[in-house]
């Protein structure tokens, strides 16, 4: 048997600790899918006194992991210390120029840096791998760069952030606010410590930046995804979604088009009955479209210690077995810049409103809608509310989005408003 592939960990919280125990765990079972055993030389993090629960007795500890990525003893570089910035990316880059190749689940550092680290990478001959960095357990980035090679990819799209869904999930089920269900999870340590990167869309939206370089062969380019996060949704539009057959998800869409790179994560609408529309709590979901396969989907815990270290474990066997590709599935010289656009697709919109008690109040808002070159699909008018005023849901036909700007954008104009009005992008599946 071929001589072990020696790690370097740095980083030994929930998914470093994973690694340590998986590789624990499985020592033949590794060496027999590897061809060559696995075994951890080092590792690093903050507080070595900290408790693990897990055995860190058989390895050399590093306080510096500049020093650990520079280890004659360590093949592979395994980067779990997270951010876009500072010692993470400094500790790659040394170990790229010391020779290393480098796992990471560091979706942040990939989304911002992931160009000038692939093309480092790929000059000095090294890999970089980052299954875990999208999606915890599901493979997607394997399933795009290996088994969908062939295809001529057409859109990808899903829900990549488990803690917005089990949010929104969660205001439907117990039938909670926003604000009630956001301090539960706070309490249940599922957000953040700034929680705007989960409910603000960001998170998400590192990882949607990662697909759709791999996807469409363009350098990942976070700066160019339009984001909105779940702050806005309210337990009244879960509620009158549901009533029109639709449930309300965080959805990352990309998607190349004429006029350019459409990247957008947004709260949408999608079918109740759809397999997005039936995902729960805090799972994830990436649908992929290719001209040759169609539509696949992939469904599976998008974080955690077993399912992200077991990303990490993947991509560790696969540089011990030998396999090298580039870092985006394609050398990242060839990638190309995107021209960013704005989705310019139709599709049907959720508008949601206060109207006063007013004669004619509807009949204004059909007016700007219809002016605006909008068609109502299916229209609800709910019981009084507080002060005489009138919820009322409205489903368009399918409609551009610069129409329903202009359209959102009249309303308050007719005097009937109390309120702003809510609009959402209902998304064919």
């Amino acid at each position: 048997m071929s001589a072990p592939l020696r790690l370097g960990i740095a980083g030994l919280g929930t998914v470093g600790t994973g690694v340590v125990k998986i590789v624990q765990k499985h020592v033949e079972l590794l060496a027999a899918r590897s061809g060559r055993p696995v075994t951890i030389t080092a590792v690093s993090a903050r507080d070595q006194m900290k408790n693990r629960d897990a055995d860190l007795s058989g390895f050399d500890w590093e306080a510096d992991p500049m020093v650990l990525a520079c280890r004659d003893d360590v093949d592979v570089y395994v980067e779990l210390i997270g951010g876009d910035e500072g010692i993470a990316k400094d500790s790659i880059e040394a170990a790229l120029r010391a020779g290393k190749d480098v796992v990471t689940a560091n979706k942040a550092l990939v989304a911002i840096h992931g160009q000038e680290l692939a093309v480092l990478a790929e000059s000095l001959g090294r890999v970089i791998r980052f299954e875990a960095a999208v999606a915890g357990g599901i493979p997607i980035i394997k399933t795009m760069t290996e088994s969908l090679a062939g295809n001529g990819i057409t859109r990808v799209m899903g829900v990549m952030n488990g803690t917005c869904n089990y949010i929104l999930t969660r205001m439907e089920s117990a039938g909670l606010p926003y604000e009630t269900v956001f301090e539960e999870a706070r309490q249940l340590g599922y957000l953040e410590a700034d929680p705007t990167l989960d409910v603000g869309g960001i998170d998400a939206s590192h990882k949607l930046a990662i697909l759709s370089s791999i996807a469409f062969g363009t350098k990942v380019d976070f700066d160019a995804v339009e984001i909105e996060g779940i702050e806005r949704v309210s337990i009244d539009d879960i509620n009158r979604a549901a009533d029109m057959g639709y449930k309300i998800k965080l959805l990352g869409v990309t998607q190349m088009t004429g006029r350019g790179l459409e990247q957008r994560m947004s709260p949408c609408l999608v079918p109740a009955d759809s397999p997005l529309g039936q995902l729960q709590g805090g799972t994830n979901m990436v649908v992929v479209e290719g001209d040759s396969v169609g539509q696949i989907v992939l469904r599976g815990a998008g974080a955690g210690e077993g399912p992200t270290a077991s990303a990490v474990m993947s991509d560790i066997v696969e540089i011990a077995r030998g396999v090298r590709l580039p870092v985006f599935g394609q050398p990242a010289s060839g990638l190309r810049n995107a021209q960013p656009a704005r989705t310019a697709v139709p599709a049907a919109y959720y508008i949601r409103m206060e109207l006063q008690d007013k004669p004619g109040a509807l009949a204004k808002v059909a007016s700007i809608l219809g002016d605006a070159g909008i068609s109502i699909d299916r229209m609800r008018q709910y019981g009084h509310g507080e002060d005489d005023r009138v919820p009322v849901l409205i489903v368009t036909h399918r409609t551009t989005p610069d129409a329903i700007d202009h359209a959102i954008e009249l309303l308050p104009r007719t005097g009937v408003l109390a309120g702003e009005p809510v609009e959402l992008r209902i998304e064919d599946l």
